[in-house]
């Protein structure tokens, strides 16, 4: 179960919203059940804010994950992301990157000048910080899922073709890509939802099982909501399904109860 909401957190940059109006706004908020195995490892939470940065109207963004019952007690797990971006831009300003994953932890804070192309890197648990440069259009690793919602060309992909972006992660900026394969109806807690079928393309190694072990299932509407989550790691396996929602911007299309 180590870095299970990270895991998480990637697996929502496959959204994306092919309209000409935003896919969100201020009062959303998601919540999402985690299952490691047969068991109900934890929740994750994302919720989107307003805010000021710099005179500048933002969007806050405030992702949590944690475990519950027995898998609290075997393996904690206190996630907090955040996010600070540009309202038209999509492009971050800050991030928060506070973790302790069975022991293993992080906090840190960046901040983005998007006029220089660098980020500051504050190290709270090292107690140091460090400068790096990225490309320009870069995301951090929470406004990337958000960026992505409002994507142009998302419904011209054809099945078996890619996007890629950069995204700051752990002191670096990668290429993350994304594969289409396709849409079908699937059954929810809510009824029977259309769904559009994303497959990152990620790292092998510690982690994930293979390169190609993770599956996205995002509704197929304006909201384009992540609605089901499916990863093999290198040990078991990993499923997240929403399991509630609220303030959505456009009406959420359920096809049957």
């Amino acid at each position: 179960m180590r870095k299970l909401i990270l895991l998480f957190l990637l697996a929502l940059t496959v959204s994306f919203d092919s309209q000409d109006t935003s896919a969100f706004d201020a009062g959303e908020w998601f919540k999402f059940r985690i299952h490691y195995g047969f068991v109900n490892a934890g929740y994750a939470t994302l919720e989107v804010k307003d805010a000021v940065i710099n005179q500048k109207s933002v969007y806050h963004v405030i992702g949590k994950g944690y475990t519950t019952g027995m898998s609290r007690f075997f393996f904690k797990v206190d996630d907090l992301y955040e996010s600070y971006f540009d309202k038209e831009t999509g492009y971050p300003y800050q991030f928060v990157r506070k973790i302790d994953e069975g022991g293993y932890t992080k906090n840190q804070e960046g901040f983005f000048n998007q006029a220089t192309n660098k980020v500051l890197v504050k190290d709270y648990k090292h107690k140091n910080e460090k400068t790096f440069s990225f490309p320009k259009g870069t995301q951090d690793i929470v406004s990337t899922f958000y960026y992505l919602r409002n994507y142009p060309t998302i419904d011209k992909l054809k099945v078996g073709e890619s996007v890629a972006i950069d995204m700051f992660f752990d002191n670096e900026t990668t290429k993350f890509k994304l594969k289409f394969l396709g849409r079908e109806d699937i059954t929810t807690k809510f009824g029977v939802i259309s769904a559009m079928i994303f497959r990152p393309l990620v790292q092998s190694g510690r982690v994930f099982k293979e390169k190609e072990s993770l599956t996205v299932w995002i509704s197929n509407d304006q909201n384009k909501i992540p609605l089901r989550i499916k990863a093999e790691l290198a040990v078991g396996s990993i499923k997240a399904d929403l399991d509630a929602y609220k303030g959505l911007k456009h009406p959420f299309k359920i096809k049957a109860k």
